[in-house]
């Protein structure tokens, strides 16, 4: 199997895609589960985000988590994605988890739990509709460029493979036509792994990842809008099951969108044929250039072999008058060859022993240099195992030495803050009396001056009063101002 399918024991809410090949689609179930944390009062302490898995796979039993992993962990919060069996264990587990509180070990505060369904990301109609809408280079009136091809990636090729097929391992077009006509007459499908010479295409036309025989990626083109929609609607919020002739049911996770590259649009469709046609043409004249080469590579062996052949039989008459008048002088010469023999034979056995006596020496030099150099590789292996291990002694220091720093240097940023806090308290206090201040002598300046104003009034009025009784005679003022 892929490695994006999971064994599925529970198909109660299997619904029918393509019953005869045992295609099914089930609804993805998911919650997410959030874990509220304390604050790490003690410099060093960690929370296991392993025990707060453990704790939540104990708050559902008996039920299980097909998969349940981390999305996000922050000193706050940590937050976890579950995957179930059924969507109809949502609210039991969500009432299980909701408000529920955990307590980790070495922790005396508890850990409040949240839980709530998980969103299944999936295009929706609005948009594929603002897509086609604010593209400039689509043509709604033209198939390919508009809402009607999926773009399905990561489908398991053996549920896509036809059961008259003698290959089990590549998936059929025709099998994958006949999977989605129940939502609509199919204009078009394209399966790239199929087509031995996309990968050879320019660059510019389409690229594909080849050799991912176990899961492949297709297109499926509706010739309605209604057919597209239809499936859309379908595949949203789901995952495939496939139930094999053994009963053993099986789920995938299949990546779905809407085509935006107008792959099966008819000027790419052109392309694709051209670039094919042209690529077939050239595998064709390569066929042919290597046959006539091996033709004209056979033709000259021929002629080598039968030149080879008169060769032989001219040589061989030459040979046969040689070899007799070879005899006469061998025969000549069988005498002094013997003597000669002889007399090398000895030389011979002489410089045999010496070189024997030679070449033991060498063995023996050889054997204890193969020795030293198995003594000196030893050796060297033992050296590089302690500097390895000195290695990773000193870098397991030079990282305890930094999370020290690292703590000292945020126990300092704190205590600098505590400090900043309480100066600019302590600096506000002074303004607001400096404030006061200004404010009480600013009232009594005021009051002063109104008081010097009213007393100058009342002096204006004794004048006047004592004016009149002395008639016409000026009254000089009783304050003497000082130059």
């Amino acid at each position: 199997m892929a490695g994006n399918t999971a064994a599925c024991s529970d198909t109660s809410e299997a619904i029918d895609l393509f019953k005869p090949q045992g295609l099914y689609l089930k609804p993805i179930a998911k919650i997410n589960v959030c874990v509220q944390l304390p604050v790490l009062k003690e410099p060093g302490k960690t929370i296991s985000n392993w025990e707060v898995m453990e704790k939540i796979k104990h708050m559902i039993k008996p039920h299980v988590f097909l998969s349940l992993k981390i999305v996000k962990s922050t000193l706050e919060f940590i937050r976890l994605e579950g995957e179930l069996e059924n969507k109809s264990l949502i609210k039991t587990l969500m009432q299980r988890l909701e408000g529920k509180t955990i307590k980790l070990s070495g922790f005396s505060e508890t850990l409040k739990v949240k839980a709530g369904e998980a969103k299944i990301s999936f295009p929706l109609k609005h948009d594929w509709d603002s897509y086609f809408r604010d593209a400039k280079h689509m043509n709604e009136m033209k198939p390919g460029e508009r809402p009607d091809t999926i773009h399905f990636k990561d489908l398991p090729s053996r549920w896509f493979a036809s059961y008259h097929s003698k290959t089990k391992d590549k998936p059929c077009e025709m099998v994958l036509r006949r999977v989605f006509e129940g939502f609509g007459e199919i204009r078009c499908v394209d399966i790239p792994m199929l087509d031995p010479y996309r990968k050879e295409m320019v660059p510019g036309i389409q690229t594909f990842s080849f050799g991912q025989d176990l899961t492949f990626e297709s297109y499926v083109q509706f010739k309605e809008y209604i057919g597209f929609m239809k499936a859309m609607d379908a595949l949203r919020g789901m995952k495939f099951l496939y139930i094999g002739e053994d009963e053993k049911a099986y789920t995938a996770n299949v990546k779905v969108d809407f085509d935006k590259s107008k792959h099966l649009s008819d000027k790419c469709i052109k392309k694709r044929r051209i670039e094919r046609w042209k690529l077939q043409l050239l595998e064709k004249e390569r066929e042919e250039k290597v046959k006539k080469e091996r033709e004209e590579t056979e033709r000259k062996q021929e002629e080598e072999r039968l030149k080879k052949e008169n060769e032989e039989r001219e040589k061989k008459r030459r040979t046969e008058k040689i070899e007799k008048k070879e005899q006469r002088r061998k025969e000549r010469e069988e005498k002094r060859r013997l003597q000669r023999l002889e007399k090398r034979r000895l030389e011979d056995e002489k410089k045999y022993q010496i070189k024997l006596a030679l070449e033991e020496r060498k063995f023996l030099i050889a054997q204890r240099k193969l020795e030293s150099i198995r003594l000196l590789t030893e050796l060297f292996e033992r050296i590089k195992e302690e500097k390895v291990k000195e290695d990773l002694e000193k870098r397991e220091i030079e990282l305890e030495d930094e999370r020290k720093k690292q703590v000292e240097a945020e126990a300092l940023r704190k205590s600098e803050e505590k400090q900043r806090k309480e100066e600019q308290k302590r600096k506000r206090k002074m303004d607001l009396e400096h404030q006061e201040y200004e404010l009480r002598h600013k009232i009594l300046k005021n009051v002063k001056a109104k008081e010097e104003k009213k007393e100058e009034e009342i002096r204006e009025q004794l004048r006047k009063k004592l004016a009149k009784k002395k008639g016409k005679a000026k009254l000089k003022s009783a304050i003497v101002l000082k130059k």
